[in-house]
C-alpha cells in the first residue's frame, strides 16, 4: 500500500514538473504574439492546459498522500481530459501551420513569402481586413523593421550587396521591403526607389510605400510573413509538447496501475492478517 501511494505521489510530482514546459511554451508564444508574431489568441489554450495540469497534479499528489479516493478519481478523469485536449491542440497546431514556406530568390540570402502558398483557417483570419488592421498595427508598434537597420562608416547605410546576403526573418522579408520581382533599387533596408520606371506585376509592388509607417504592412507578402513566423514559433513549441505528451501518457498509465493496485489491496483488507501494522489498529480506515 505504501509503495503504491508513494508511486502515485511520485508520478504526480513529475506530472507537475511536466506542466512547467507546457506553461513556459504558452508564455513564450504570448511574448512572441506581443512582440513579433502578433497573433494574440493562439497561446491561451496552451497556457490553460499547463495551469490545469499543475492544479490537477497537486490534487493527485494530495490524494496519494492522504489516500483520498475522491481526489484520485478526480485526478485520473481530469488528466484523461487534459491529455485528450493536449493531443487535440497539437493536431490543431500542425493542421493550421501545415502549408506554406519561404521561396528562395536568386542571388539573395533571404527567402520571400507569398500568401497564395498558405491556406486554411489561419490564412483566412489573416486575410480578413478588420483582423489584419490589428495585426499590422502590432507589427508597426513592435518596430521590427526599424530594428533591422545596420549602418557602416559613421551612419552610412549597409551596402546593397551585404544586405542581399542577410538572413532576414519572415516579417523582415515580407513587411519591411518590397518583393524582389518588383525591381526596386535598394537605398537602405526600408527605403527603396522605383527610379520612375514601372514596377512588376505583383500587386504588392504598388502597395509598397517608403513612408516608414506604411512600408509593406498592407502587402500580401507581409501577411505571408506573419504566417511563416507563426509556423516557425509553433513548430518549436509543438516538439516540446509532443515530448511532454509522451511523458504524461506514460505517467498516467503508471498512475492507473498503481491506483488499481491500491483498490485491490483495499478490497482484500478485511481478510488479510499480514496487513496488521499495530497490535491494536486504529478504528479510522481510509
Amino acid at each position: 500500500m505504501r509503495t503504491s501511494n508513494h508511486l502515485i505521489g511520485l508520478v504526480n510530482f513529475f506530472t507537475f514538473l511536466a506542466s512547467i514546459p507546457i506553461l513556459g511554451g504558452g508564455i513564450w508564444l504570448s511574448s512572441r504574439a506581443n512582440n513579433t508574431d502578433c497573433l494574440k489568441f493562439l497561446q491561451w489554450p496552451l497556457i490553460i492546459i499547463g495551469v490545469a495540469i499543475m492544479v490537477v497534479s497537486l490534487a493527485g499528489f494530495a490524494g496519494a498522500c492522504y489516500r483520498n479516493t475522491f481526489l484520485m478519481y478526480l485526478y485520473l478523469w481530469a488528466m484523461f481530459f487534459i491529455i485528450t485536449a493536449l493531443i487535440g491542440f497539437i493536431i490543431f497546431a500542425y493542421a493550421v501551420t501545415d502549408k506554406g514556406s519561404g521561396r528562395p530568390v536568386m542571388n539573395r540570402g533571404y527567402l520571400e513569402y507569398y500568401l497564395q502558398d498558405y491556406s486554411g483557417w489561419l490564412e483566412e483570419r489573416v486575410k480578413s481586413q478588420s483582423y489584419w488592421m490589428k495585426i499590422s498595427s502590432c507589427i508597426r508598434d513592435s518596430h521590427a523593421c526599424g530594428k533591422m537597420r545596420r549602418t557602416h562608416n559613421n551612419g552610412i547605410p549597409q551596402p546593397a550587396e551585404m544586405f542581399y546576403r542577410r538572413k532576414l526573418s519572415p516579417l523582415e522579408s515580407g513587411c519591411c521591403k518590397p518583393p524582389t520581382e518588383c525591381g526596386y533599387t535598394y537605398m537602405n533596408e526600408t527605403l527603396w526607389s522605383s527610379g520612375g520606371a514601372l514596377v512588376g506585376g505583383d500587386p504588392d509592388c504598388v502597395r509598397w510605400n517608403n513612408d516608414q509607417q506604411q512600408l509593406c504592412y498592407n502587402c500580401n507578402s507581409c501577411k505571408a510573413g506573419v504566417l511563416a513566423s507563426l509556423k516557425k514559433s509553433w513548430r518549436k513549441v509543438s516538439v516540446i509538447n509532443i515530448v511532454i505528451l509522451i511523458i504524461l501518457v506514460t505517467m498516467y498509465i503508471v498512475a492507473i496501475a498503481a491506483f488499481r493496485h491500491n483498490k485491490q489491496i483495499d478490497n482484500d483488507e478485511p481478510y488479510g492478517e499480514t496487513r496488521m501494522e499495530k497490535s491494536q489498529p486504529s478504528r479510522i480506515h481510509f
